[in-house]
């Protein structure tokens, strides 16, 4: 990519899709198509190729779009493989037929079979069967990842797809209904300190581990494999360290400063015990993640503040 290359970024207003943009602004690249900002409906193949076509998309970054953690998976599960589907297969194909010259598509560690081999290697996906919990969404990006695949061998397109470990950030989903595990017990954290709660329940026996990515560094591993050209295989995206949820509540409560105690709802299920990323393939490329996991939760956490000080909308759908 140069600087006046003309970049797509669907879901431009999600975590990654938005700082994404940001990053790229700071870079000094100008000509930045985002989906929101044109009020682009991602499922609507008809429109989303006539967008491509209209403004010569010459690079695209496909970030997920719908997504969320357990609970939105356990409540949700059509809406995520449907909206999912469409949304990949209109922008892959339309990437396809005005011939960008690079797609980069962020999937899910989730796409790794239940019982998996860690730290889980890229040759390790299909290999058995995945988390129930979240196998539709999970069912969504392995197709991602194939229909990539399947679009370079057959048109020769360079089309890249990278795993990445769960990302957190500024801007993250607050949403109690839908968010992911940091963001969830982040603002369950505060807002237990502020009504001055005695406890906070936490699904599951918090000793599953999970491994997780600050978003500037997730992104700034896309735009450096986006500049790779010859690697088009599936990549791990990660920080190869990961923690229990045990841990990480009492990391978390720290940061926020809630003086109460925690308690883990064992009815509640833990989904998948342990999920690691095997990230050897980018390190031998030259590429490392900077934030540790503490900096970052800190960093997210004054963000927060901010917001909920400014009374600033947190929530997404």
């Amino acid at each position: 990519m140069n600087k006046k290359s003309r970049i797509f970024i669907a879901g431009g207003s999600g975590l990654v899709g938005r700082t994404l943009s940001l990053k790229l602004k700071q870079l000094g690249f100008v000509d930045l198509f985002l989906s929101d900002a044109y009020k682009l409906n991602l499922t609507d193949q008809k429109q989303v190729f006539s967008f491509f076509k209209k403004e010569r998309v010459e690079y695209c970054f496909l970030p997920s779009v719908k997504e969320g953690g357990i609970a939105a998976n356990i409540s949700q599960p059509a809406e995520l493989i449907y909206e999912n589907l469409l949304i990949q297969a209109n922008v892959i194909h339309s990437a396809w037929q005005v011939k960008v010259k690079r797609l980069l598509f962020f999937a899910s560690s989730c796409v790794y079979p239940r019982k998996c081999p860690q730290p889980m290697k890229e040759g390790y996906l299909l290999s058995g069967p995945l988390e129930q919990t979240n196998e539709p969404y999970a069912v969504a990006k392995l197709s991602g990842i194939k229909m990539c695949q399947a679009y370079n061998r057959e048109y020769r397109t360079n089309f890249i797809s990278v795993i990445p470990a769960t990302t957190f950030g500024p801007d993250d989903n607050f949403n109690p209904n839908n968010s992911h595990v940091i963001p969830a017990l982040m603002r369950r954290f505060h807002e237990a300190k502020i009504r001055k709660k005695r406890s906070v329940t936490i699904w599951g026996s918090g000793r599953p581990r999970r491994e997780f990515i600050y978003v500037d560094d997730l992104v700034d591993a896309g735009i450096f494999l986006m500049n790779k050209s010859n690697f088009l295989e599936p990549i791990n995206v990660g920080t190869g360290r990961d923690i229990s949820i045990k841990s990480l509540s009492l990391l978390l409560k720290k940061i926020v400063g809630f003086k109460g105690t925690i308690k883990f709802d064992t009815k509640k299920p833990d989904g998948v015990f342990r999920k690691l990323l095997d990230t050897s393939s980018l390190t031998s490329l030259g590429w490392k993640p900077k934030v540790e996991l503490k900096a970052g939760l800190e960093i997210t956490y004054q963000w927060y503040l901010k917001r909920v000080k400014n009374r600033q909308f947190v929530d997404r759908q």
